[in-house]
């Protein structure tokens, strides 16, 4: 009888150790934490910006238009935040992309600015904040690349088997949203002089 209870614990050992609630778990964490990774990024662009702006206004206040928009988009920016809870909602995702992405066209203007006038480019102290700038923005899309690599981690982790039923009869987990580009992005920008 004790040989039969041993094998019955056994087998329960084996079965809740592969149910994958404790993956699970932590490929959820995973998702979170890449999303506080991406935040981080935003951030610090947020807290660049600024001293870009100033530094431009002294070379080119008649490209006050630019850096108006400049301003304003990052204001925009301050003022749409997605939490955790929310990375589920495709249009809050979207909301928050769209947000970003204003605030990238009016950088990528900023930087047509730059080249449009080799004295404001001559500005050693402009070239050092571009430079930090073009920084940010490729750890932008690594901070993005490593939350789609951590939401599709979690999404396959509640979607195969036997994960798929522990999710379903424990955890009832929902799919989280990756980021995807932004309408357009697939057009090359366009620029006049």
């Amino acid at each position: 009888m004790k040989l039969f209870k041993l094998a019955i614990l056994l087998c329960a050992a084996l079965l809740l150790s592969s149910c994958g609630y404790n993956q699970i778990q932590k490929n959820e964490e995973a998702v979170f934490a890449a999303w506080g990774d991406v935040e981080a990024t935003y951030q610090r662009r947020a807290d660049l910006i600024p001293n870009l702006v100033e530094t431009v206004k002294a070379y080119a206040a008649h490209e006050k238009d630019t850096l108006t928009e400049i301003t304003n988009a990052r204001a925009k920016v301050g003022q749409v935040q997605l939490s955790t809870d929310k990375l589920g909602d495709p249009a809050a995702l979207q909301q928050f992309t769209q947000a970003q992405g204003e605030l990238s066209g009016a950088l990528s203007r900023l930087l047509v600015v730059a080249e449009r006038y080799p004295d404001l480019k001559a500005s050693q102290n402009f070239r050092d904040l571009q430079h930090q700038l073009e920084g940010t923005e490729n750890r932008i899309n690594v901070a993005r690349q490593r939350y789609n690599k951590a939401v599709e981690i979690f999404n396959g982790s509640i979607r195969t088997f036997p994960n798929n039923l522990t999710n379903n009869f424990l955890l009832n987990l929902e799919r989280k949203e990756p980021f995807k580009a932004d309408a357009g992005a697939a057009q090359a920008p366009k620029v006049s002089f």
